[in-house]
């Protein structure tokens, strides 16, 4: 994949964010020194129309959201590299500066290609904002946590997200205990086998 769209991939996943607010972002809403990402607009695909730059449908969806330090390296660089100090900059662009549309997405990063060489290829873009949900879930933040962050006005989202985590931690418990059982009977088994058979018959 292009360098010009890495930064892309890893603030959709690890802030949590929708297309629409992604492409939305200008430079003015990225404070990559206290990692911080102010999410107050968001694109609409309009048929007939082209993009359409407004507010997010709901009043959670208006968030700030704090970006894990561990992006934030790629981020910096993105910014120096690809985004126009004019505060109102679109941060992820086409090469020509404009707008990516969502119908357009693959051929302009190349996605489909660069997730068949990673071995996934049915993942899709939205895919990553439910990775960075689910992970955000696994940290054991709260439901009304996870929808401040998510931008959702019903917690009934942040619960999908919360009961994905608990129903991975017991099939992860269940494999534990799978492996302790058949560790149990390989050791008993072996115990079994090395333990003498009896004494010998006594003479007459």
């Amino acid at each position: 994949m292009d360098e010009r769209y890495c930064a892309l991939v890893l603030v959709t996943t690890f802030a949590c964010l929708r297309w629409g607010e992604v492409s939305a972002l200008q430079r003015q809403d990225v404070d990559a020194d206290a990692g911080a990402i102010r999410v107050r607009q968001t694109f609409t695909e309009v048929r007939g129309v082209g993009m359409v730059l407004g507010p997010p449908k709901s009043r959670a969806g208006r968030r700030a959201v704090s970006v894990p330090a561990a992006i934030l390296p790629a981020l910096r660089e993105h910014l120096a590299a690809f985004v126009d100090d004019n505060p109102e900059a679109l941060v992820f662009t086409t090469p020509s500066g404009r707008p990516i549309w969502r119908g357009n997405l693959n051929k302009v990063i190349g996605w489909s290609t660069a997730v068949g060489k990673l071995g996934v290829p049915g993942l899709h873009f939205h895919d990553l904002r439910h990775t960075g949900n689910t992970i955000a879930a696994r940290t054991g933040a709260s439901t009304r946590e996870l929808m401040a962050r998510m931008g959702h006005d019903s917690a009934q989202a942040a619960m999908i997200y919360q009961h994905a985590t608990s129903e991975a931690d017991r099939a992860i418990a269940q494999a534990v205990s799978d492996a302790v059982k058949a560790e149990r009977k390989k050791a008993k088994k072996a115990s079994a086998g090395s333990s003498p058979k009896g004494k010998g018959k006594k003479r007459g």
